[in-house]
């Protein structure tokens, strides 16, 4: 199910700061209460192997974030706990040692499961012994979802395990949703902060194309 165009769910899922505290953090809540957008981003499993990297990479990236009035937010099915010795983990020692933005532990999965973003190709139901079992690890897919100030998703986008997340292009997409915010144009492709954007109509469409793809 797609969230594009739709308000994010309404859930309140426990999360770990880096202090090691656990709390309640709803992530629609958090953007209107706020007034910020929201980037989510969630991973399949602590103490893995591409994993490490993407956080590392969005708390690199934190202050250009921050600029853009937007909080990051990580998440995973893994517990509080396990999150909290993960932060705990030197970054020589596949740790994420200084992330300082909040993590979702979604043990029960709620929220993921809400999402659809679970590895899960196949479920069977045993009808002798009441047995459901799935087929997959039953963790989430590398889904990014950014998230406005009213609580609207503009974007949703989902990798599989090994691919990596180019963090550069979500700063892209904020920039480019806050310039239709701001401007009322509309971000042609492969459009950046300072390039031209275009009237959403046919005679804006035209005069880009005539000025840029000849």
């Amino acid at each position: 199910m797609a969230f594009v165009g739709k308000k994010f769910p309404n859930l309140s899922v426990n999360a770990m700061n880096e202090m090691g505290d656990t709390f309640k953090l709803n992530v629609l809540e958090e953007a209107k209460n706020n007034n910020k957008k929201v980037l989510l981003f969630w991973y399949p499993k602590d103490f893995t192997f591409v994993c490490p990297t993407e956080l590392h990479a969005f708390q690199s990236a934190l202050a250009e974030f921050e600029k853009r009035n937007t909080m990051v937010i990580g998440a995973s099915c893994d517990t509080a706990e396990v999150h909290f010795a993960w932060l705990n983990t030197p970054k020589n020692n596949g740790g994420i040692e200084g992330v300082t933005y909040p993590i979702i532990a979604d043990s029960n999965r709620n929220l993921a499961s809400t999402l659809g973003i679970l590895d899960i190709t196949n479920e069977t139901y045993n009808e002798e012994t009441g047995v459901v079992t799935v087929e997959g690890d039953n963790v989430t897919y590398r889904a990014t979802y950014i998230i406005d100030e009213e609580g609207t998703v503009v974007h949703e986008s989902i990798n599989h395990m090994p691919l990596g997340r180019n963090v550069n292009e979500f700063l892209r997409l904020i920039d480019a949703y806050t310039h239709v915010q701001q401007k009322g144009e509309v971000c042609p492709a492969n459009w950046e902060e300072g390039k031209d954007a275009m009237q959403a109509n046919a005679k804006g469409t035209a005069e880009y194309l005539k000025a840029h793809l000849n």
